[in-house]
């Protein structure tokens, strides 16, 4: 038996787009950059790498990631991974990390009065799976004693 999964937080690169399988199953699909900072040793100075990775959806979950990311928005994102390989444009061999998505939280800010975050997750004040709240900006409901926050 293995285990393979993947935990992220990016930004959408592009607009979710939204097709069907043949047997009528939506499947979203969209590209997420994670950016990561590091120093060079020799020279001091900071340096920006950025990694792309291809995220498909399927489901009631592919429908709402349609309705509601758009590109630029932050997302975490926990799922199964999986390398392909092809050769670009430019004749070069390339890896293309693939991700199925298990779960996919919106962390934009939204308006208080609307639902939890498309994932499933509870509403405001619950904790979502992953320890984030729905939306990922909510304060806890005014009942929560903030001692028994599990971070």
């Amino acid at each position: 038996m293995a285990f393979c999964k993947l935990m992220f937080i990016g930004n959408l690169g592009r607009d979710p787009e939204m097709r069907y399988t043949p047997t009528g199953r939506p499947v979203t699909q969209f590209t997420v950059a994670v950016n990561q900072s590091t120093k060079n040793q020799q020279t001091g100075e900071w340096t920006e790498e950025t990694d792309w990775f291809r995220v498909s959806v399927f489901g009631d979950r592919a429908e709402r990631a349609a309705e509601q990311l758009r590109k630029g928005n932050r997302v975490f994102v926990e799922g199964r991974f999986r390398t392909r390989e092809f050769e670009g444009n430019d004749g070069q061999k390339r890896t293309s990390l693939d991700v199925t998505a298990d779960n996919v939280i919106s962390l934009e800010r939204r308006p208080r009065d609307e639902d939890a975050a498309f994932s499933g997750a509870p509403s405001a004040g619950s904790a979502a799976p992953g320890g984030l709240s729905g939306g990922g900006s909510r304060p806890p409901a005014d009942d929560t004693d903030i001692d028994d926050l599990p971070f």
